[in-house]
């Protein structure tokens, strides 16, 4: 009884330890925000040698994200369409990643995108610009968070050549050297015929597994695995088997409903975690079956930026969708689903899915 009063006692205290992190990571972005928005914006327009009166709109993100920095992007938005005179696009986060890659390239509607990022995790139908079907979500962590935490796990940074670089990208390199199939990873909701996502269990079980080879080598605290290279290459190779079944699940549920053209049918990876090669190869494997090609936008566009909110602006501005009639009306959403949400029926129709190799040998 006293164990337990103590374990709860503990997890309480580092919850609150959590808590007070976050809550001061989230003021310190707002802070961020306020403090270099207006440069930011005025850079743009100098680089674009334009002025606020020659923009059509003035585009701006209010759903989904941290409410803070949320408000400071929306705030600024008024003030600018206060002195311009110009409409306000309200902007869908999630949208805007699904949308971008029709900059680079022509992709008709309707097409499949799968959005993976640190954040979030999702795969839906688009039908338009402002038109989307949720086939399937993530339930608990991102896959862009399991890389990381994993990452973290292995101490990468401990490495010279992954100082400076993210937890992606440093388990993208590595795995490079290991194999994929040195240690086997859980294969989840396996049983559950829907699109959805998880992620915690694979960064439990890297965990895990990290935790028993530092003990079995007897690896110091600062030392990195030996054979940290398997690590990464298997850990990466159970989070491509997790998206290829969710991917493989959506398409056959969009070729039963008629979802997709017969001919032509496309699948836009987009998010930070869309610039992993491996994932991306796995997920062409995967398509070819089903004669669907994946686009993905350039590293660049895959994570947070700017340049995807005025393009989903622009598309809006072109198809006259989603003006804000009253801008003083607008308000953020930090929480909000992407479309409408169909993955109740894609779970009813209970896909089996065949097998499909994703590793050359």
């Amino acid at each position: 009884m006293t164990l337990g009063l103590q374990w709860w006692i503990t997890m309480a205290t580092s919850l609150e330890k959590l808590c007070t992190i976050k809550q001061k990571l989230t003021f310190m972005a707002r802070d961020l925000h306020k403090q270099h928005i207006e440069s930011v914006v005025n850079e743009a327009l100098s680089s674009a040698n334009v002025n606020l009166q020659d923009l059509d709109a003035v585009a701006v993100t209010v759903k989904p994200g941290l409410a803070l920095s949320l408000r400071v992007g929306l705030d600024y938005a008024l003030k600018l369409v206060e002195k311009s005179g110009k409409p306000l696009i309200p902007i869908h986060h999630m949208e805007a990643h699904a949308l971008t890659a029709r900059m680079i390239q022509r992709i008709d509607f309707p097409f499949l995108v799968l959005l993976v990022s640190g954040g979030h995790c999702l795969l839906a139908v688009a039908r338009g610009v402002s038109d989307f079907l949720l086939l399937g979500h993530g339930m608990d962590d991102s896959p862009g968070d399991a890389f990381d935490k994993t990452a973290r796990q292995l101490k990468l940074k401990n490495l010279p050549q992954f100082a400076e670089v993210p937890g992606g990208v440093a388990i993208e390199t590595l795995a490079k050297l290991g194999n994929p199939k040195a240690f086997a990873f859980p294969h989840v909701l396996t049983q559950t015929p829907n699109c959805h996502f998880s992620f915690a269990g694979i960064k439990f079980a890297a965990k895990r597994l990290i935790e028993s080879e530092e003990i079995s080598q007897d690896v110091s605290a600062s030392s990195v695995l030996p054979n940290a290279a398997d690590v990464c290459a298997s850990f990466q190779f159970g989070v491509l088997q997790h998206l290829a079944k969710r991917v493989q699940r959506g398409l056959l549920f969009c070729e039963l409903k008629g979802l997709l053209p017969e001919t032509n049918k496309t699948l836009v990876v987009s998010g930070g975690v869309a610039s992993n090669k491996f994932l991306r190869a796995g997920l062409v494997k995967v398509c070819d079956k089903y004669s669907c090609k994946v686009v993905c936008p350039p590293p660049k566009l895959c994570t947070d930026n700017g340049i995807m909110i005025a393009w989903n602006g622009m598309e809006k501005l072109l198809s006259q969708e989603d003006f804000a009639q009253d801008p003083e009306n607008v308000d953020i959403q930090p929480r909000c689903p992407l479309g409408v949400d169909i993955s109740e029926e894609v779970s009813n129709t209970a896909l089996k899915l065949p097998r499909i190799k994703l590793l050359d040998t």
